[in-house]
């Protein structure tokens, strides 16, 4: 684990990420987490708020017209909410929340940039695959606010087509990926692409038709009964999720979920390149979870981090982009 206090060790983290972001060779996994950065202390949150509200904010968002639900988990809130009102009840519940302007964070704002710095900084354009675990769309509004393209490519928890992705191109229509193994319309030699892979909310379309969310215990067992993440999205992303490093923003071990999310990643076989996750004082139990799969903590509050790393990255030579591990 690498602490606030150890500047050296840092400035090697630091120096690594640059020049992998500079190859295309390091994947951001955005958590619930992200949404924290810079904003107000958890509690703060209640509906109208003009930004998104931590999970068990959230878990409290949706209970606050079921007076005889007495749990407080998220995803347990949610398969009470499912059970008790249906599907479309939770996931009105859910767009009502999401369909609405809110302003992105530093750190969405910084991984929009990313595009043009790259310009400026490498011969050939460098595109990223973010991945993320959450619902909202203020990653795509920072990119829609940079002018930068992106692909979008979603999960799909419910419906005839339940288990899949869609691909939405810029400015083109959304279509599902049938066949994953022989989609190659997406990839990140062409532009940026945000990976979701819990659904999203779809403020493009009516009465939250479109919308998509894996947050039901029924959800997440679903999503463990089918394979791999690699065997489920397009061919071109399952070659970038083996051969490259994850960065983990805003992920802690207090949801059993993590540990879906990383079976979905990897399988069984772990990961398989050095990653890191951004978390503030760990818990000796994250340490071991995060130890065993070869994650290395950065015991850092993530609005610092990101600030640092922008700076790294604004600052360093074109060469550090062209080295090589």
């Amino acid at each position: 684990m690498i602490g606030s206090r150890d500047e050296e060790e840092l400035e090697r983290h630091y120096a690594l990420v640059t020049r992998l972001l500079g190859e295309s060779r390091v994947v951001p996994f955005l958590g619930a987490g992200a949404n924290l950065c810079g904003r107000p202390l958890p509690g703060s949150w209640q509906d109208g708020a003009p930004f998104l509200p931590s999970g068990a904010e959230l878990s409290n968002y949706l209970k606050r017209n079921w007076e005889d639900c007495t749990e407080t988990d998220l995803t347990r809130v949610a398969q009470w909410i499912s059970e008790m009102g249906g599907s479309g009840d939770l996931f009105n519940s859910l767009h009502a929340l999401f369909d609405r302007d809110y302003p992105p964070t530093h750190l969405h704002t910084f991984l929009a940039g990313l595009p043009a710095v790259m310009a400026q900084r490498c011969s050939a354009p460098r595109y990223q695959l973010i991945v993320t675990t959450n619902y909202d769309d203020l990653l795509e509004q920072a990119f829609i606010a940079a002018g930068e393209p992106f692909d979008l490519v979603t999960y799909v928890s419910d419906g005839s087509a339940r288990g899949k992705f869609r691909h939405t191109p810029p400015g083109g229509d959304s279509r599902l990926i049938d066949i994953p193994n022989q989609y190659r319309d997406v990839a990140t030699e062409r532009r940026t692409v945000i990976l979701k892979i819990h659904g999203a909310v779809t403020r493009r379309l009516p009465d939250g038709d479109g919308d998509s969310y894996v947050i039901t215990e029924d959800h997440y067992i679903d999503y463990l009964t089918r394979t791999e993440l690699a065997n489920l999205v397009p061919v071109t992303l399952a070659a970038k999720l083996r051969k490259c490093h994850f960065l983990f923003l805003g992920y802690g071990l207090r949801d059993w979920n993590m540990r879906v999310i990383l079976h979905r990643i990897a399988g069984e076989q772990g990961l398989k390149y050095k990653s890191w996750a951004i978390q503030r004082q760990p818990t000796e139990l994250d340490q071991k979870f995060w130890e065993r799969r070869d994650v290395d903590i950065i015991d850092v509050d993530l609005e610092r981090y990101i600030q640092r790393l922008d700076a790294r990255l604004r600052s360093a030579p074109d060469a550090a982009t062209h080295g090589r591990e």
